[in-house]
């Protein structure tokens, strides 16, 4: 999966992983977005032609809804009680089980969490 990993989910461990699984993964950092605002970054995965990988659930409701035809937002969402939040190695099964599912994620706001299992 072509993804972009938004600055709250460019963990080193996560794209590692995710590379290794055979994702191809661009983060923000990369491509000098970090610190610019969402309509931003998801413009730039838009344009790529990236599934955004994000925690930021709430600030990119507004953009799924405004753009239908986006390549897809992945959510993670994260407890206020850590042993609740899946690991890294469960986001990329997440994806994985996405990915083993045929689901096209176009226009589609996935949690992830859900997923992992």
């Amino acid at each position: 999966m072509r993804l972009l990993l938004d600055e709250d989910s460019q963990g080193k461990l996560l794209v590692r992983l995710l590379r290794d699984a055979g994702h191809d993964v661009q983060t923000v950092g990369e491509v000098e977005l970090t610190a610019h605002i969402d309509p931003e970054v998801f413009a730039h995965a838009c344009g790529e032609g990236r599934v955004l990988l994000t925690r930021n659930g709430k600030d990119f409701q507004p953009l799924h809804e405004a753009h239908d035809g986006h390549p897809g937002i992945l959510v993670e969402y994260q407890d206020r009680d850590p042993n609740k939040n899946i690991s890294a190695a469960d986001l990329v099964r997440a994806i994985g089980n996405i990915e083993a599912s045929g689901w096209d994620l176009t226009g589609q706001f996935v949690a992830l969490n859900a997923w992992s299992y």
